[in-house]
């Protein structure tokens, strides 16, 4: 009888820890409906459909950690995985910067090249340092819009109050003349409408959500040629990969894989949507050159890379291995 019993107790101890899956939580701090939350719920629900035993769970909207601070937690191994941009990061480590860099990419298709080169694997070199590795490579675009005229070259920046996206874009900006307003992409529409701002640079994604085209007459649409690319990747603790069995860690390569085909469509969607909303509400569109492009890159170099490389110890290694990616 006591030999039935502590067989039934073992039975009943293994059964409990067979549906006891681990679990994995992902923080991000966009809303359920952005595609940066679409590309994590692909590595989740692909993961979740492999049957090994893996659950993730994913925290948007900030709820777990606030967004500029998830990086430190992932590296301490306190989260799992995040989405997060890695210029966040770039006060813990400053060769991030890169990865908003004005000129630096031209175009989706050179960012999936980018992703994919010496230039990233040096990257990821310095991440697993941190104890952080990649699961899913990412970048996404944004554009120039005028409130009174069209921004595609330098000299036409050149007197304006404008708003950029990140420090390197405000050292450009400022090199061609512009007079710079930080703030927020969501402080954009009431900064126009009351004066205060004559153009903007921002992803594609905000100038739409953000309603931007009601207060602008031209916009730069990301195409051929964009300078704004920020780099977005699927991040995990590389030592709570590590410590996965084969079968889980194949199935987050294999459902990582699905999500970054995913993402690298998606955004070239989200460029071609924000393009027919600004159409649609009578804004004038004006593509970047090939030759405006390398004019802005001009002063990049004068301006925006100086100052990397001159503040980063191996900088220009790291900057001449990106601009290397044709």
């Amino acid at each position: 009888m006591k030999l039935r019993t502590a067989i039934s107790a073992m039975a009943l101890l293994a059964a409990a820890t067979t549906l006891q899956a681990e679990e994995l939580r992902l923080s991000h701090q966009w809303s359920d409906k952005d595609v940066r939350h679409k590309v994590a719920q692909i590595v989740a629900d692909e993961v979740a459909a492999a049957d090994v035993d893996l659950d993730i769970r994913i925290f948007g909207s900030q709820s777990l950690f606030k967004a500029r601070e998830q990086y430190n937690p992932l590296s301490r191994g306190q989260l799992d995985m995040t989405v997060l941009p890695l210029s966040y990061a770039g006060g813990q480590q400053p060769a991030y910067n890169l990865t908003l860099m004005p000129g630096l990419v031209k175009n989706h298709d050179h960012a999936a090249r980018l992703t994919d080169s010496d230039f990233m694997g040096a990257l990821e070199e310095i991440m697993a340092g941190d104890d952080v590795m990649v699961l899913v490579h990412g970048y996404l675009a944004g554009g120039f819009a005028g409130k009174d005229k069209c921004v595609t070259a330098p000299d036409e920046i050149s007197g304006l109050q404008t708003r950029a996206a990140g420090k390197a874009f405000e050292q450009m900006l400022a090199g061609a003349g512009a007079s710079i307003a930080s703030m927020a992409s969501s402080e954009i529409y009431n900064a126009m409408q009351t004066g205060v701002l004559d153009a903007a640079n921002t992803s594609s994604s905000s100038f739409v959500s953000y309603r931007i085209y009601e207060q602008v007459a031209c916009y730069t649409p990301p195409g051929d040629y964009a300078l704004w690319f920020m780099y977005q990747p699927l991040l995990m603790n590389k030592s709570t990969f590590e410590g996965l069995s084969e079968a889980q860690q194949q199935a987050l390569l294999d459902a990582s894989a699905k999500a970054q085909a995913f993402y690298l469509e998606e955004a070239k969607k989200e460029d071609a949507e924000s393009r027919e909303v600004f159409k649609a509400n009578g804004v004038e569109i004006d593509e970047m050159t090939a030759e405006e492009f390398d004019a802005w890159r001009k002063i990049a170099e004068e301006t925006s890379y100086k100052a990397f490389v001159d503040e980063v110890p191996n900088g220009q290694e790291l900057l001449d291995m990106a601009l290397a990616v044709e």
